[in-house]
């Protein structure tokens, strides 16, 4: 049961926290306890990555969004699998780390697939080539899943399909983000996708290290797996 009384205090002190959680196990744990305050603490962080990222894929896809396959990974509580079944998406697998999380997604009824999967000390298990979207939001960063599991989402999206991406550009994720783009700018060189679109938000959530104030910037990236 989520707790009505927490503040912006509570989800900074939880947000803190998960940086402090380095090894896989100690990462499940936090999480499987976050659960059930997890959508009431983002909405308090006034986190927009979900909702944009949905809106990103809905402008560029081209296909029939009804028949459309969505793999989303890192899915949470399945927040982002929302936003595209209201823009007529209705086709969603989701992979995520947490238990407790999935719990949650299962309970929304979106999904038609779940499935546990902690994304580093694994590789991203998913049938090659089959899905028209994949995305990943939230679990891009430091401190969360490595950088090369972008080629594990390339490896999932169909030829023609639409990878969606984002992460933050706060102080603490800046050296992450330009490593990050350093393997997006290498795998359009390699001929594997192009990019879409990238857009750079400003206001991507409210700032919870003592070094920032206000609000956090972020990015969300578009692109396209090329057809052989």
């Amino acid at each position: 049961m989520a707790d009505a009384s927490r503040s912006f205090s509570d989800v900074r002190n939880v947000i803190l926290s998960a940086h402090e959680n380095t090894g896989t196990q100690a990462k499940t744990d936090f999480y499987n306890g976050w659960a059930e305050n997890y959508e009431q603490d983002v909405a308090i962080l006034e986190y927009q990555a979900p909702f944009l990222a949905a809106e990103c894929i809905a402008t560029y896809f081209k296909g029939d969004r009804a028949e459309a396959t969505v793999l989303d990974v890192a899915c949470g509580t399945g927040l982002v699998s929302l936003e595209l079944k209201k823009k007529g998406f209705n086709h969603f697998v989701g992979v995520d780390g947490s238990e407790g999380m999935l719990e949650l997604a299962r309970k929304r009824g979106v999904y038609q697939e779940l499935r546990r999967q902690m994304l580093g000390p694994e590789s991203l298990t998913a049938e090659a080539g089959t899905h028209d979207v994949v995305v990943i939001v939230g679990a891009l960063s430091v401190g969360q899943v490595p950088v090369g599991v972008i080629r594990d989402l390339w490896q999932a999206t169909k030829p023609g399909g639409y990878i969606c991406m984002t992460t933050r550009s706060n102080l603490d994720n800046r050296e992450y983000k330009a490593e990050l783009e350093r393997v997006m700018k290498s795998m359009e060189e390699e001929g594997k996708w192009s990019q879409v679109t990238v857009s750079e938000v400003e206001k991507w959530e409210r700032a919870v290290s003592e070094q920032e104030t206000g609000y956090i910037s972020g990015a969300v990236y578009l692109y396209r797996r090329s057809l052989p």
